[in-house]
């Protein structure tokens, strides 16, 4: 009895849009990126619940006539390619005629389009696959999708989508990547009633303060290089511009986003020794090749890419960012450079100067500190200090009692039954930190008291980490935070929590939103925590800080009433003891 037999269309379908159409992003990057290949000059984007309801993607481009329309959502029915050659000088988006046929088998879309050169438009509807109904309509040039419930048909792969907020993100998330390659082009994103996006046809460092505001852009160094094996440009971070979570990083070859792990080494490798280890800088680097020397069709998503000269483009790409640092100073240097100064003022006093005479005192004993002592051993109850450097800054360091002892500003050391235990007391203060704020975020009490800023600071957030905000506003307010919106995407800072003098308002605030995107859709203790663990480590007491015997000892007593004393939250170690067996070894 034969077993095999050919799937229907309609399944075959489904089975392909799990590898393309993953999420409500996954819609609005072929839909957009379409428009983008048929010419557009402005697109618009609507999403209603994040897209789970309805998705549209409106575009003034070249649109399809009544035959192509229909035939757009068959099986790999393509225009931008005829044959596997094709495939080494693609200059389109898409190519592979799996976009229209994946959303339509899960999917219930709708398309009304129309070219140039017809006087009547397409009306078509399609649901799972199956053509309801095609007509003609009037209507204008260019291409209207609308994308309803989607998933309907396939409520298994419906129930894995996240929450509206993360949904959104994702969205923000592909926008960005195709409207920084496409600054001539105008975009707009509504979600419900609000406007997220709007943005005209502008420069490319324009476009990039229009996403991610203008405090970047002013950190921004251009990046120019051209040879004969890629021609590479855009904008890098400058060192200040460091951050440890959430750096806007962004790769494109050949106006496409591309990850690229391999090169974003060559980036990091031209900040070493410039910015601290576990820190990124934003960066926004544009590769143009000749398209036969890169492989883009390794992924349906298209954002893995092979070059063919990868070592070559590193070695370049290293040189090019090390280059913008030097030009625009970004590197410590030593300036010998005196031309154009003033010269060295005149001296007006005629008569000649007296060399400095030189007075010693023959009865100087540099080693007679005026003090006595008949032992060099100190009295039996004296504990045995260090010596000290003769700094008395050094020495302050040095904080003794009959408890505790502060080693180098950082550690506590004190006795224990067993032996020495010592203490970093920047983790322990984090770790005590962490279980105030977190208790707070668990309770349903008054907020933690606020210090209000002399005059409220704004911060432009990038679209997709201002949806992200509206996820943990109220656990920001819990913690003592006032926040308010400008319209957009803009952000007034009225008040931190109090504690916190000297932390930049707008990095803590950008560091906590970032940190919470990094993280995707987690249930709300983890983000609780989170957002604990961050004010804390922003709240703690810096390393190298002297503490009093009095600050010591409560620092100890609170540590250990936490809930483990013995790691940070996020697993690093807080203390250790030195086995009394192992110090008596040490003095063998």
């Amino acid at each position: 009895m034969d077993v095999i037999q050919l799937l229907p269309d309609s399944v075959a379908n489904q089975i392909a849009a799990g590898e393309v159409i993953q999420r409500p992003a996954s819609v609005v990057k072929e839909l957009v990126e379409n428009a983008i290949d048929a010419q557009a000059h402005r697109i618009d984007v609507v999403a209603v619940d994040a897209g789970r309801t309805s998705l549209q993607v409106v575009d003034d481009g070249k649109g399809m006539s009544e035959t192509d329309a229909r035939l757009a959502f068959e099986r790999h029915a393509t225009s931008k390619i005829r044959q596997a050659s094709d495939l080494f000088s693609l200059t389109t988006m898409g190519f592979r005629g799996e976009a229209l046929p994946s959303i339509a088998a899960v999917s219930q879309v709708e398309l009304t389009t129309r070219t140039e050169s017809d006087d009547l438009g397409t009306h078509l509807c399609i649901e799972g696959s199956r053509v309801i109904s095609q007509q003609a309509t009037s209507c204008a040039v260019g291409s209207n999708f609308v994308v309803k419930n989607l998933f309907f048909n396939t409520p298994a792969r419906r129930k894995f989508l996240k929450s509206n907020q993360t949904e959104l993100t994702n969205i923000m998330n592909e926008l960005e990547r195709i409207v920084l390659v496409h600054p001539d082009v105008a975009f707009t994103f509504v979600h419900g009633s609000s406007t997220i996006l709007n943005l005209a046809p502008t420069t490319l460092k324009q476009r990039i303060a229009g996403v991610f505001g203008e405090r970047l852009t002013a950190q921004l160094l251009p990046v120019e290089v051209d040879t004969p094996i890629v021609r590479i440009y855009g904008f890098v971070g400058t060192p200040e511009s460091s951050r440890k979570r959430g750096a806007a990083q962004f790769f494109f070859v050949n106006d496409r986003y591309m990850r690229h792990s391999y090169f974003h080494r060559a980036v990091q490798e031209a900040f070493t020794q410039l910015i601290p280890v576990d820190q990124q800088v934003p960066y926004f680097i544009y590769f143009d090749v000749p398209p036969a020397e890169i492989d883009v069709n390794i992924h349906p998503t298209k954002t893995e890419i092979k070059f063919e000269n990868e070592q070559a483009i590193w070695q370049i790409l290293l040189a090019a960012v090390r280059e913008s640092l030097g030009r625009y100073n970004a590197l410590p240097t030593i300036d010998f450079d005196t031309e154009g100064r003033p010269a060295d003022m005149p001296v007006f006093n005629t008569k000649p100067t007296a060399a400095p005479s030189v007075r010693v005192n023959s009865s100087f004993n540099p080693f007679d500190t005026g003090v006595h002592v008949a032992s060099t051993t100190p009295p039996p109850d004296e504990p045995l200090l260090p010596p000290s450097s003769g700094n008395d800054d050094a020495f302050d360091s040095q904080t003794r009692g009959s408890e505790h002892f502060q080693y180098r500003g950082s550690y506590i050391l004190t006795a224990v039954q067993s032996g020495l235990m010592i203490i970093d007391q920047h983790r322990a203060h984090i770790r005590i930190l962490h279980d105030r704020y977190l208790a707070r975020l668990q309770q349903s009490a008054a907020p933690l008291p606020s210090q209000r800023l002399l005059f409220p600071e704004v911060v432009q957030l990038p679209a997709s980490e201002a949806a992200v905000l509206q996820d943990i506003l109220p656990q920001l307010t819990q913690l003592g935070f006032d926040l308010s919106s400008l319209g957009g995407t803009s952000l007034a800072i009225a008040a931190i929590p109090s504690g916190l003098e000297g932390v930049d308002p707008q990095q803590l605030v950008l560091d906590l939103i970032a940190g919470t995107s990094e993280r995707g859709a987690l249930p709300a203790d983890q983000i609780r925590g989170h957002l604990a663990l961050t004010l804390a480590r922003a709240a703690a007491i810096p390393v190298g800080q002297v503490l009093s015997l009095i600050e010591m000892q409560d620092l100890v007593d609170q540590l250990f009433a936490t809930s483990m004393p013995s790691l940070t939250p996020d697993g690093h170690k807080i203390l250790t003891i030195l086995p009394q067996t192992q110090i008596e070894k040490l003095l063998d």
